[in-house]
C-alpha cells in the first residue's frame, strides 16, 4: 500500500488548510539572522551556498524541510497561481492539499499555501542577497563575477513570484501603491521594513537583471538549471511585459530566444515537458532522484503529472484538468487539443502510452489499486513523465520556454504599435508548430486577447495564468452562466478585476514581527455562482 493511504483522509482534510499561528517570520528575523551569518564568508562556503540556492528554487520541503507535500517552493508557487486563477480545474477533495486555491481562502494570513507562498521567495531573497554581499566582497576571478550575477537574477526572479501577486499591476494603478519590503544586502532593520511600491520593486528587478546581463556575457553555463545571460534576458522581458514597456520586452524576449526553436508538432503530440534536455527549454529546475526522494510526493508529479505511479494526482483523482470554457476555444486542428483528454477521456497523445500492460487511450479507464484512478473528463496528457507509471518522481520543470518568449515578442509589438508584425510573428509560430490551419482572426477576439489565449493554452500549466490576468485588467471567469462548467460547485465562482480580494494578505508571522507592514484590505471571500455574467474577451466565443 502507498504511503499515500496511509495518512487518515481527516489528517488530509485538515492539513490541506491548516492554519499557522506559530511560525518564524519571513521579512524580518528570519532574513536577519541569516544575512549576519556570513559577513566574512569564505569562497569555498560560499560556492556551497550557491549551489543550496539553486536546489531550494523546487526542492521538497524548501520551507517546512520536507514534512508535506504541499511544499516545494516556486514550482509550488506556480502551481498554486494557476489554480486560484481560471484555467486549471481540480477536484474538491480531502486530498486535495491546494484546495485553498480553489476556494480562494488563500488570502488567509494563517493558512500554510499562503505562507508557503510567501515565506519561498524571501528566503530565495535573503540567500541571494547573503551571496550577493559575500561575493561582492571576495576579489575572485570571473568565475566569481558569474555567480554574484546569478544571484542578482535569482533575487530579481523572486520578486517577480511577488509582486504581482500583493499589488494591482504596474499599469493599472498599482505603481505608486505599497507591495512588499524590500530586502537586499543593504538591508539592516527587518522589524521596521515598510511595504516599497511596486514601482520601488520593479526598479531593483531591472537593476538586478541588467548587472547580469552585463556580466554573463562569455557564461557557458554547465546545463539549463543554471541561468545564464539569455536567461536574465527572458526574466527582463517577464518585468519590461508586466511594466507593459512593450518595446523593451520585445527586445529582450528576442535576445533570450535567440539560438532556440519551439517543440515541433510531433514532439508536443505526446507527453512532454519534463526533461532539461527539451530543446525548446532555456531554463528549468534539475530535480533529480536524490533531490525527489526527501519527499516524493512534494514533486510536480505527484501533482500536475498524470502517469506518476506514486503520487497524489493519479492514486487520488485529484486531476488537473482544463477549464471546458478554455478547452472549447482549441480547433480540432491544433496539436494541443489532444494535451487534454476529452469527454470521452480520449486523446492522441496517449496513442503510444502504455502503462501496467495496457495501451492507448485505454490507459485513460486503467483502475490500479492504490496507485491510479480513471482519468476525468478533461484531466491534462501535457505533462509528462521518465517513464510512465514511474515512482521516483524526478521529472524537471520548466522555468523558461522559447515559446513563452515568443508570444512576449508578440505582445511586445502589439502594444507598441506593430499590430502587423505581432501578427506575423504569432501566425508564423502557431502555424508551423502547433497548428497549420490557424489564423489570428478565426477567434474574432482582439489582438491582445488572441495572444493571451495562445498563452493560455501553450503555457497552460506553467504558472502564468494569475499573474496574466491581473497584469492584464483582466476579470476571473471560471464559468458562464447558464452553461455547463467542469469546475467544482465550491470552486464555481467569478470575480471582477479590480475585487481587492485578488491581493495576497501577509502572514500573521510577518505581521508580528515587521511593525512597518500594513496589511493589504478588502474584498470578501467569493461565494458559490457569483458573477455569472462575467467575460474574460477570450473564452467568449
Amino acid at each position: 500500500m502507498k504511503r499515500i493511504y496511509i495518512i487518515s483522509f481527516t489528517v488530509l482534510a485538515a492539513a490541506a488548510c491548516s492554519r499557522m499561528n506559530e511560525l518564524e517570520p519571513q521579512g524580518g528575523i528570519l532574513l536577519s539572522d541569516q544575512l549576519q551569518k556570513t559577513t566574512d564568508i569564505i569562497p569555498s562556503r560560499a560556492d556551497a551556498s550557491f549551489n543550496g540556492m539553486y536546489t531550494k528554487l523546487g526542492a521538497p520541503g524548501s520551507v517546512f524541510g520536507g514534512t508535506r507535500p504541499d511544499d516545494f517552493g516556486f514550482i509550488m508557487m506556480a502551481f498554486s497561481g494557476d489554480l486560484e486563477a481560471a484555467d486549471i480545474v481540480t477536484a474538491n477533495s480531502g486530498y486535495n492539499w491546494f484546495s485553498a486555491c480553489g476556494y480562494l481562502t488563500s488570502r488567509d494570513p494563517d493558512y500554510v499555501n499562503p505562507y508557503i507562498r510567501y515565506a519561498a521567495p524571501y528566503n530565495t531573497i535573503a540567500a541571494a542577497s547573503d551571496l550577493i554581499r559575500s561575493y561582492s566582497s571576495i576579489s575572485g576571478d570571473k568565475e566569481t563575477l558569474y555567480k554574484l550575477a546569478q544571484a542578482r537574477a535569482i533575487r530579481a526572479f523572486a520578486y517577480l513570484n511577488l509582486a504581482p501577486y500583493f499589488q494591482f499591476s504596474y499599469t493599472l494603478g498599482g505603481a505608486d501603491k505599497p507591495c512588499v519590503p524590500l530586502v537586499t544586502e543593504k538591508t539592516t532593520d527587518f522589524t521596521d521594513n515598510p511595504r516599497a511600491t511596486v514601482a520601488e520593486i520593479y526598479e531593483l528587478i531591472i537593476e538586478d537583471l541588467t548587472f547580469a546581463i552585463e556580466n554573463l556575457e562569455g557564461y557557458v553555463r554547465p546545463d539549463k538549471s543554471r541561468i545564464d545571460r539569455q536567461t536574465a534576458y527572458g526574466l527582463r522581458a517577464r518585468a519590461w511585459l508586466n511594466m507593459e514597456e512593450w518595446a523593451l520586452a520585445a527586445s529582450d524576449a528576442a535576445q533570450a530566444a535567440a539560438g532556440y526553436t519551439p517543440a515541433t508538432m510531433d514532439e508536443v503530440g505526446r507527453p512532454s515537458f519534463y526533461s532539461l534536455e527539451e530543446h525548446n527549454w532555456i531554463w528549468g529546475y534539475d530535480m533529480t532522484a536524490d533531490v525527489a526522494a526527501s519527499n516524493p510526493y512534494a514533486t510536480s508529479s505527484a501533482w500536475i503529472r498524470s502517469f506518476s505511479g506514486d503520487g497524489y494526482s493519479a492514486a487520488t483523482q485529484v486531476y488537473s484538468r482544463i477549464n471546458n470554457l478554455l478547452y472549447a476555444q482549441i480547433p480540432e486542428t491544433d496539436v494541443r487539443k489532444g494535451w487534454w483528454v476529452d469527454e470521452d477521456l480520449s486523446s492522441p497523445l496517449l496513442a503510444d502510452v502504455s502503462w501496467n500492460g495496457v495501451t492507448g487511450n485505454a490507459v485513460a479507464d486503467l483502475m490500479i489499486d492504490n496507485v491510479k484512478m480513471p482519468f476525468l473528463p478533461y484531466t491534462n496528457v501535457k505533462f509528462g513523465m521518465n517513464s510512465i507509471g514511474g515512482t521516483v518522481n524526478d521529472e524537471d520543470w520548466p522555468f523558461m520556454r522559447v515559446e513563452e518568449m515568443i508570444l512576449i515578442q508578440a505582445e511586445g509589438l502589439a502594444g507598441s504599435g506593430d499590430a502587423a508584425g505581432a501578427k506575423a510573428l504569432l501566425e508564423g509560430f502557431v502555424r508551423e508548430y502547433r497548428d497549420p490551419a490557424y489564423s489570428a482572426d478565426a477567434g474574432g477576439r482582439s489582438l491582445q486577447d488572441e495572444i493571451w489565449y495562445q498563452r493560455r493554452v501553450e503555457l497552460w500549466g506553467e504558472g502564468f495564468s494569475n499573474n496574466d490576468t491581473r497584469r492584464l485588467g483582466k476579470p476571473l471567469v471560471r464559468f458562464h452562466g447558464g452553461q455547463e462548467s467542469n469546475f467544482p460547485e465550491a470552486f464555481r465562482f467569478n470575480m471582477p478585476a479590480d475585487d481587492p480580494w485578488w491581493l495576497m494578505r501577509f502572514t500573521s508571522s510577518e505581521m508580528n514581527t515587521n511593525l512597518g507592514i500594513t496589511d493589504n484590505s478588502g474584498g470578501t471571500i467569493p461565494v458559490q455562482e457569483q458573477y455569472p455574467d462575467l467575460r474574460d474577451g477570450v473564452t467568449d466565443f
